[in-house]
Order: C-alpha cells, then structure tokens, then sequence
C-alpha cells in the first residue's frame, strides 16, 4: 500500500516532513486527520521507525479511537507498541509507573469535578470559611487555572482578599486530596510535568523513548501541556504539532492561542506547511468563512481553496423574533427534505444553550425529528428540572418525585439519609410523602401541647389522614432534621397559598426568591451564570405563555411544558437533525448548516464587549466561533438573526451581528432581495441588507440623506411598493435617520429606513 497515495502536494510535503520540528497549519477541511494518521504510517513502514518510538497526543478520547482504527487498518498489530492518547491518559500513564520517585502514590484515584467539589467544600469547612461569602465553584475554578499555568498554592499570588481566601483553599484543597491519595484532572499535567523537570533521569527516559511526537489540536493546548511536549520533544526535537489558529475557541478552559503562534520564536528551525486545499465546503462558503475571520489579529493568513462547486449563495435571514427563526429553520428544513436531503443532513448551531428552547418548541411542534450535542435538551437541564419540579410541587403537592428532587435543593442540611427516613415513615404509614410533612407537623404541635391534656390529642385523633385502623409509627428523625423538614413544609404550603390568581411568571419568581434557587445558582461561576440564563429563558417561556394562554394558569403551562420535554425517542434516532452549541460544532461537519442568533450580544457575545468597550482577546475569539461554525457546511449555509428576542428575561430589539458585515455582500442572497440588485464587487463597500430591508448595517457608497423627524406614528396605516399595506408597529430615531417598524399583512413585520424607503400613508 502506497502511504502518500491521493495526498495532494502540500498533505504529501507535511507527512514526509520528518526531521526536527514541524508546524502544520491546517485550514478546517483540509483532511488534518488524514495527514496525522498517514505521518505515523509514514514513520513507521516507510522509514523503519518503531512504534515504541512514537507518540501521538490527541484532545478527546473519541479522537484517540478514531486514529487508532484508522492506523489498525494501515499498520495491523505493530499498533500496540505505538503511545496514543489523550494528554490526561498519557500523563496518568507516566505517573502511575515513575511517580513514586518523587513521593507520589502510584495507587492514586483521580477525582472527577463533583468529587473536587466535595474537596473544596471540605477544605472551606476545615477553614471555617462561609460558603455562601465564598462559593466553592469560582475557587475551584482559580485553582482549576493556576495548575494550568504551573502555578501551586504557594506561587498563587494573592493580590485581593479573595485570592488570598483560594491561596489558602488551596492549600488545604491539595492536603485533602494527599490524604485521600487523590489527583483531579489538572494534578495529571502540573505533576507530570514537575516530575520531569525535577527527576533528569525519568525525562532523559522519556525523551531517549520518544523520538517523535505529534500533537493533534495545538491551538488548544495550555501552558502546562505545552511545557510537557517542549521537555519530552527536548532531545531529538522531532516535535510535529498540528493545528489551526483560527479555530482556537477553548480559551475559557485555559487554551492559550500564543502556543501555536509562538510556535516559530521555541523553534527558529521549524518547517511552516499550511494545508488550504478543502475538501468540505462550496468556495462561497470559504470566502464567506474568510471575510469573518480576516479582521482577527493573532492569525497567521491562509486563504482555503477548493476544487468542489461554487455553490449557492449564503443565505442571511432576518426573523422578527426567536419564534419566527424557529419556524424559518424548520420551513427551510421541510422544503429542502423535498429535495432529497435527509434529516441527519442538517445542524442548527446557536452561541449558548439557552437558544435551544425556541428552537426545540418549534421541531416539536413541527414532528421534526433532532438531537442534541455537547448539551443537554433545555427541559431536561438540571436548573430546569429543579425548578419545574417546584412548580409542579405547588401545583400539585402529593407529587411525590418533584418532592423528593428539590428537598435539599437549595442546601437545607437534608441529605439522601433524611430523605429515605422519611421515605420509609411515609410508607408505613400508607400516605404521600407531603401527607407525611403535614403528619409530623401535626405530632410535634401535639407533643408540644402535652400539657393540654387528652383534648389535644382526641382532636389531632379527629383530623388525622391515616387510613382507619392505621397507628403512628416512632419518629426517625433527630430534631434538627425534623426542624428542617418542617420549614420545607412551610414554604411549599406558603408558595402553594401564594400562586392563586397569579400568573405564571410572578409564581416562578416567586418560587426563585422564596427558595433561594436563584441565589444557589448565582454563585459567581461561569457555570452557574450559564444557569442562571436558561432560567431566565424558562422566564421567557412563562411570560410569554402569560401572553397567549392566559387562561391555562399554571396548569396549562405545566401541561405544555410537558409535552415539549417528551420528545425523548427522537434522541436516538439517527436521521435526526442535530442541534448543537458552536463550541461542540468543531470537527463535525454537516451538508446543510443554520447558525441562528448571530446579533450583537450573543454572537459576539456580550462578555466581549465592557461597558460599551470591546474586549480584544474575547472578541477576537467570538469571531473564531463564528469562523467555526460557517466552515462546519459543506453545501448550504444560513445565517439567521431576529429583530426582537426575549432571551434571559427580557426582551430586546437586537441590532445584527457585526459579523455579518464582514461577509463580501456579493456571497449573500438576503431576504427579500429584489431580483434586479447588482452584485457589487468584492472590494466595493455596501450596506450589508439593501435599504428596503434594513439601511444600519455596514458603510453605504454616498452618505444618506439625514431624516431627523418622522410624518408616520405608532397606529398609522401605510403603504410600500413592495410590501404593500401595513401598520406601523414602531418609530424609533437612529442617528441621523429614523427607523420605522411596519407589520405588512401577509408578508411580515419589516424595519425601514426613512431615508431610503419611499413610504407612503395609506388614506384608503
């Protein structure tokens, strides 16, 4: 078997490439794995290198697999010799055979993230630091990035109050593990790495065994697993490192971009190869692609090419709410199916998950098949539930199953112990787990009114729920516990006497500040504020069902969100549409791709963006996900944006995404483009949308007249020649412009600018 066979020119350049460092730059269709997998084959059978020599990091477990099963099919059993893995697995490997040499149990378990949880929890109490003053996920967090960077507790520099609170967390955090004989995740690489620099003979070892090491991903490595493939790679330096800056999006889990652009000063030797040839997307795609990632600085320029069709144009389309884009999506999907597209065929991407809902509502509505990736459905996230399951519990108290979810959700001190005591007292009794609440409140009003007499318990006797014939078994619960489950009881009764008459969003804010839920989840972690936004958008659920079914109540709205969350059978299926995060987009590719949401604040999204001023690194790594996400189709692309979305709470008119304007407008078949436009040139600059759609993005040829009053108000009947008759729905000043929101019947609600469209009152 010829192991360059069907390689083009430059692939052909990367595998044969072998001596001393080498950086490949592979542009997102170029066939990177192919190349990794064909260089190891390449070694190995053509160049008489051993597999024990070579070592191969990959980032996920699932890619570890697929290049082993490729280079099975190239190599047979001589695979076995060959190191493959992740970065995680090859350092537990190291340490699980030399850790002993510098003190470490070699028996050691390795602590997942609730176990580390646990830990930091532990070492706050040891310290007798108040969680609630501060949360354990933030300093686990901390921590989680000092390792990353090499950092242990007594280099953490404690700058503020709260720093010096984790340096001391710290501290203790890694006693606690020491004492369980413990690593978590981040120990692997910072103590891997230490044993290598402070042990000559275990690195002189490794690095004598590994001759050549390639690393798949490297614009996602971190300092410490950089330094790790800089000190194995150190003797012999053949070091080929594989990746693409441009597609560098994990930063907020500690990627560091300066690792593959700094590649070149480590290694003043290193051999440049840059794959541009794509094998996945129309070339509309990729000069859309190109026009979105150009402006970003720490890029290194490539410009990808194809041999595949040109394609068809990208296709912007403005919804008029995060409803409307859902029915877009699912209309586009349906029309397309008609012509012989399957349903695994196409992806919808979104910024963040909270995006899912709307979208979800519609597919359900629709009976079109979908599953979802690298998240989980937005009725079935563990926030969602908790707070459906109180919702439920008010609305109907002998729910047993929403009971038992949220007893100790927030904290109450009732821990699973409690909850089985009260779940065996409840079945031996013969009632409800609510019913037994209402019992023990019961018996300890009559244990406290002993003194009263036989009266007291004669009646408590008249009252009781128990079946006839049925006698009170001993209280199991210590009065601590037996406290705490009375105060439960009272908030559900109280919440339960509050959400008559009321609609169904004041009874869900009701239930996040009576409960503390919302404070629980707003602990100051990234992680928790992702929550705490798709509670916010269960708001948006409720508000809006306030709106159409006002009638429902809480019923209604439970009911609905009911069905919505029973769709589970379609997650299996395989001709499925797949609905994702554009950070779990990277590495997939699908014929047919909708990006939706792309307005300023989500993509890019808010955090790169203070006060009104842009945060260069955040933005420049927003316009990487967006890059992402385009170059994830291989035939048809959406780009879809609304004018009003009520996300996280609220709702707000949104302006597009600056991303838009990026794209050479000749790419672009829009919304409503009137036949005869011109396509522009590509260096020519025009409004993104033509003025009858919307004149505010983008820089126009000749400046516009100014418009600083307004002859339509609010109420008007109006008429255009293209949209026909409407009512205006808003009028809003922009600059030195005005801008008029029309609902045209039969066609949809518009934005238009006064200084470009020819507007006329409709007297008829």
């Amino acid at each position: 078997m010829d192991t360059l066979a069907d390689l083009n020119p430059a692939q052909r350049e990367a595998v044969q490439s072998i001596g001393g460092p080498v950086l490949i730059l592979a542009g997102p269709g170029s066939g990177k794995t192919r190349v990794i997998t064909q260089r190891v084959a390449y070694l190995i059978r053509d160049c008489g290198v051993s597999p024990y020599n070579v070592m191969a990091v990959t980032f996920t477990n699932k890619a570890a697999r697929e290049m082993k099963e490729r280079l099975y099919r190239l190599l047979g059993s001589r695979l076995q010799q060959l190191t493959i893995g992740t970065f995680h697995a090859i350092c537990a490997q190291i340490l699980r055979k030399e850790g002993a040499a510098m003190g470490l149990d070699t028996h050691f378990v390795i602590y997942d993230d609730g176990d580390q949880m646990a830990a930091v929890r532990k070492a706050l109490k040891d310290l007798q630091i108040d969680e609630k003053n501060f949360p354990p996920r933030p300093i686990l967090n901390a921590i989680s990035a000092a390792k990353n960077e090499l950092i242990g507790p007594e280099e953490f520099a404690a700058d503020n109050y709260w720093r010096e609170i984790a340096r001391r967390v710290y501290r203790r955090y890694q006693e606690v593990l020491a004492e369980a004989k413990a690593l978590d995740f981040d120990d692997l690489l910072l103590l891997a790495v230490r044993l290598l620099q402070e042990h000559p003979d275990v690195l002189d070892k490794y690095q004598r065994r590994y001759v050549h090491v390639l690393v798949d991903e490297f614009q996602d490595t971190n300092v410490a697993q950089y330094v790790l493939i800089k000190l194995i790679g150190g003797r012999y330096r053949h070091v080929c490192v594989v990746g693409d800056e441009d597609q560098s999006i994990y930063r907020f889990r500690g990627a560091d971009i300066r690792n593959i652009l700094s590649f070149e000063q480590d290694y003043p030797d290193a051999r440049v190869i840059v794959l541009e040839q794509n094998y996945r997307s129309t070339q509309t795609i990729l000069e859309a692609s190109r026009g979105v990632i150009r402006p970003n600085v720490q890029r290194k320029e490539k410009r990808l090419w194809t041999q595949n069709d040109p394609g068809v144009p990208v296709t912007v389309f403005e919804a008029y709410n995060e409803q409307e884009e859902g029915q877009y999506v699912v209309s586009e999907i349906e029309r397309l199916r008609g012509q012989g597209y399957g349903h695994k065929d196409f992806a919808v991407m979104y910024r963040t998950n909270a995006q899912s809902r709307a979208l979800e509502d519609a597919f359900v509505r629709a009976g079109l098949p979908y599953r979802l990736v690298g998240a989980t459905r937005f009725y079935e996230r563990r926030e969602i539930k908790d707070v459906l399951a109180y919702l439920r519990l008010i609305h109907n108290p002998f729910d047993g199953l929403s009971l038992a979810r949220i007893l100790n959700v927030p904290g109450r001190g009732l821990g699973p112990r409690t909850l089985a005591d009260l779940e065996r007292w409840a079945s031996g009794l013969g009632v409800p787990l609510y019913t037994a609440l209402q019992l023990l409140e019961r018996r300890t009003a009559s244990e406290e009114q002993a003194g009263a007499g036989e009266q007291g318990s004669k009646g408590a006797r008249e009252n009781s729920p128990l079946r006839p014939g049925t006698s009170a078994p001993p209280l199991p619960f210590a009065p601590r516990f037996q406290n705490a489950l009375l105060g439960f009881l009272h908030l559900v009764d109280d919440l339960i006497a509050a959400k008559e008459g009321r609609p169904v969003l004041e009874v869900l804010d009701l239930v996040l500040d009576k409960t503390g839920y919302a404070a629980y989840l707003r602990d100051g972690s990234q992680e928790g504020e992702e929550r705490w936004e798709n509670v916010q958008e269960l708001r948006s659920v409720a508000r809006q069902y306030d709106v159409e079914s006002p009638e429902g109540g809480l019923a209604g709205f439970l009911e609905g969100v009911a069905l919505v969350s029973e769709v589970d059978n379609y997650e299996e299926r395989v001709d499925a549409v797949t609905l994702l995060t554009l950070h779990s987009a990277k590495g997939l590719e699908f014929p047919v791709v909708f990006i939706v949401g792309l307005e300023e604040g989500l993509l890019p999204h808010a955090r790169s963006i203070d006060n009104g001023y842009e945060r260069p690194e955040e933005l420049e790594e927003e316009r990487r996900l967006c890059y992402v996400g385009i170059t994830r189709a291989m035939q048809r692309l959406y780009l879809v944006h609304a004018f009003r979305r009520t996300l996280w709470g609220s709702s707000q008119v949104r302006d597009p995404s600056r991303f838009l304007a990026d794209i050479p407008p000749q790419l672009i078949k829009g919304r409503d483009l009137p036949a005869e436009t011109r396509l522009p040139a590509a260096d020519e600059k025009v409004p993104l949308f033509p003025p009858a759609r919307l004149a505010t993005v983008g820089p126009t040829t000749s400046p516009a007249p100014k418009v600083t009053t307004s002859p339509f108000k609010t109420g008007d009947k109006v008429r255009h020649a293209k949209f026909g008759e409407g009512i205006v729905v808003e009028v809003k000043p922009v600059k030195e412009d005005v801008e008029v929101t029309v609902a045209f019947a039969g066609v949809g609600v518009k934005r238009l600018s006064l200084a470009f469209a020819r507007l006329e009152r409709d007297e008829g």
